[in-house]
């Protein structure tokens, strides 16, 4: 677990959502960042190295996408997008540039304070982690503790998503696990029913850690039931 205050960037170009996030979050003790755009918000990223981003979509210049997409160019922190768009297509196109999670306008403190709350846990800010052995199955190797993924000798890129997926995949190996518990340990709240991310989520994956797609040698579907890790003889 980190020491010290949880450092945490807010990222909107409207005034009126910057206070009310920052009075919130000080108040529950984190410490905050702003920037008004999108470029002031890489930059931040690379000097202040903040373990949580509060990042709005809508900004003039670089976008919420955009800087989410640089971000991940050199960078794991958790990221949760503010959006004003309800429609599935942007909440997908926005989990797929590389955030964590997502919160619409308007919302309530409570609400984007619950979901701080969660990404930080998932990213493992609640409690003291061990040091954790280095998955080996065939080619996959998946280093826990650097959070990283390797087929052979070949580093993979892996979004917050996709990685935290192939653990839960890997760690549960050859037990099937249901679409609706990945959601809930992988997104996190607000993502009940939304089963469609998921398979989303594991098609991009395979293609990204299986030699042959197409053949899903390791993750596999059980139709009706879920996803499961065969590892490879």
């Amino acid at each position: 677990m980190k020491k010290g205050k949880v450092r945490i960037l807010v990222v909107d170009d409207e005034p009126r959502y910057v206070w009310t996030i920052q009075v919130n979050l000080e108040a529950r003790g984190y410490e905050v960042l702003v920037a008004g755009d999108g470029q002031r918000a890489v930059e931040l990223v690379v000097t202040e190295e903040p373990d949580l981003i509060v990042l709005d979509i809508r900004m003039p210049g670089l976008d919420g996408y955009q800087v989410c997409r640089r971000i991940r160019e050199f960078s794991t922190v958790p990221i949760i997008m503010l959006t004003a768009l309800a429609e599935d297509v942007d909440k997908v196109k926005g989990l797929d540039a590389g955030a964590d999670d997502y919160v619409t306008k308007p919302f309530s403190a409570e609400e984007l304070l619950a979901r701080v709350r969660a990404v930080l846990r998932r990213a493992g800010f609640s409690e003291q982690q061990a040091p954790r052995p280095i998955f080996q199955a065939g080619d996959l190797r998946v280093d826990f503790d650097r959070q990283q993924v390797f087929v052979g000798d070949q580093k993979v890129h892996l979004t917050p998503i996709e990685y935290r997926l192939l653990c839960e995949l890997v760690e549960h190996a050859e037990r099937v696990l249901v679409p609706e518990y990945l959601l809930e340990q992988v997104w996190g709240i607000g993502h009940e029913g939304e089963t469609r991310l998921v398979r989303q989520a594991i098609h991009r994956l395979r293609r990204k850690i299986e030699r042959d797609p197409k053949k899903t040698l390791c993750i596999q579907t059980r139709p009706g039931r879920g996803y499961v890790f065969i590892p490879p003889e």
